[in-house]
């Protein structure tokens, strides 16, 4: 194996990250150094050029700026308020009910919306002050929010199953939207378990008891938005409209019922177009950079030397996956999310399928554990914005995480070993 172009790519990645230069920039300029050390200047930067240019050039990729601009719709429409309203008559009256009151929105909005960011906003706005009022300990509730955000990532729809779909080579999006949803739910119930046992450790009050007519009640106001869950997957695993055709009707669905419950107007709908659109920028020149970087290791060979050397150090299924799982969690500390399965899918894939295991769950497998690290400083992006939305500092939700993290990684593993929890509902549908 060539050693130099490997470490030119790590010292010069981790050097400018250092020195705090934006993560797409210092994919692009280390994939950059790396092939000036196997090519003339001039055909290294207009290949660099050419494979983020490349890189973008995919049917499926349209999907992420309309999921995008849903989630904001649905987060300004007035979404989030109904399914914290339906939540809390379910759960509000067990131990903890606010802690399991956001964790359960979360995983709805995930369901809706597909993003992190756009749940733990809105969840940490809403039930952030609620919960200090009742007298939950700040740092706890934000450690709630946003570990309960994460749930959206795996629970479709979701635009990061969308970038492992490319990553992968042709991993089926519906069969990747199916699979998500019984991990996402499985992590979101020992995440509730977890909650519940701390605020009863604490003894936090819980909330009054809903009969059935506002149970009732509730989940007929929130049906509407419930509904575009139906409408998004059944279109899709049904063969009607392709992942990004449903991520279009996703947006008109939104913006409409957003009209109906008069929550958006011109004003409104104005400043949500050029919110997603700066979020979809940054998505979009992430991905383009870690396509070049991807692109790079492919042509120093670098997936390769590293798929025989681990499957050099043994052929036993389950240590593969261990080691798998670690290099991972330990990326997810220092990466974002869609640079680290871009650059990684290619690394990791091949291994994993000359031991049987299928695209699919491997694809949950990666989403699960790289969703850890957006918990984790110093780059969690889900841990930022859930601190300063309950302003507090990540010295006071670091304890409180410690649990929590602990329920996602059992999650982690329970999936990894147990296949058929990725894989069952997808083959229900003969996906």
């Amino acid at each position: 194996m060539e050693y130099i172009p490997l470490l030119v790519l790590i010292l010069s990645f981790v050097g400018l990250l250092a020195i705090g230069t934006p993560v797409a920039w210092s994919i692009a300029i280390s994939a950059t150094l790396t092939m000036l050390v196997s090519l003339p200047a001039l055909p290294a930067l207009t290949t660099v050029a050419q494979r983020m240019a490349a890189g973008l050039d995919s049917f499926a990729l349209l999907a992420i700026p309309f999921f995008v601009l849903s989630g904001e719709l649905m987060n300004q429409g007035g979404i989030a308020r109904r399914l914290i309203a339906f939540a809390k008559t379910l759960v509000g009256a067990l131990p903890g009910g606010l802690a399991l009151i956001n964790i359960i929105s979360a995983m709805l909005m995930g369901a809706i919306a597909g993003s992190a960011l756009a749940s733990a906003s809105a969840m940490g706005t809403m039930l952030g002050p609620e919960m200090e009022k009742q007298g939950y300990d700040r740092g706890f509730g934000a450690a709630v929010n946003i570990t309960s955000a994460t749930t959206g990532l795996v629970i479709p729809p979701s635009n990061i199953l969308i970038v492992y779909s490319l990553a992968s080579g042709g991993a089926s999006i519906a069969a990747l939207f199916l699979a998500g949803y019984i991990p996402g739910i499985l992590t979101g119930l020992l995440l509730m378990t977890v909650a519940a046992i701390w605020a009863r450790r604490k003894g936090y009050g819980v909330g009054r008891r809903y009969g059935i007519r506002e149970v009732f009640r509730t989940f007929v106001d929130a049906v509407p938005s419930l509904f575009l869950l139906i409408l998004v997957i059944g279109g899709i695993v049904a063969g009607i409209f392709t992942a990004t055709e449903a991520s279009a009707i996703a947006v008109l669905y939104s913006l409409v019922l957003g009209i109906i419950y008069r929550e958006i107007d011109l004003g409104k709908l104005r400043h949500i177009i050029l919110g997603s659109s700066s979020t979809t920028a940054i998505v979009m020149l992430l991905i383009g950079a870690s396509m070049s970087m991807s692109w790079v290791l492919s042509y120093e060979h670098i997936p390769q030397e590293i798929s025989e050397g681990l499957l050099g150090m043994t052929d036993n299924k389950i240590a593969i996956l261990l080691m798998i799982n670690l290099i991972l969690l330990l990326v997810g500390i220092f990466m974002d999310m869609t640079p680290a399965v871009l650059i990684f899918t290619p690394i990791f894939l091949p291994v994993v399928t000359k031991l049987g295991i299928d695209p699919v769950h491997f694809g949950i497998i990666m989403i699960l554990n790289l969703c850890i690290g957006l918990c984790t400083p110093p780059v969690g992006s889900v841990l930022f914005v859930g601190v300063g939305i309950a302003r507090t500092s990540i010295e006071k939700v670091v304890r409180p995480l410690l649990p929590l993290f602990v329920a996602m990684i059992a999650a982690l593993f329970l999936v990894t070993y147990i296949p058929q929890l990725s894989l069952w509902l997808p083959s229900l549908f003969d996906l």
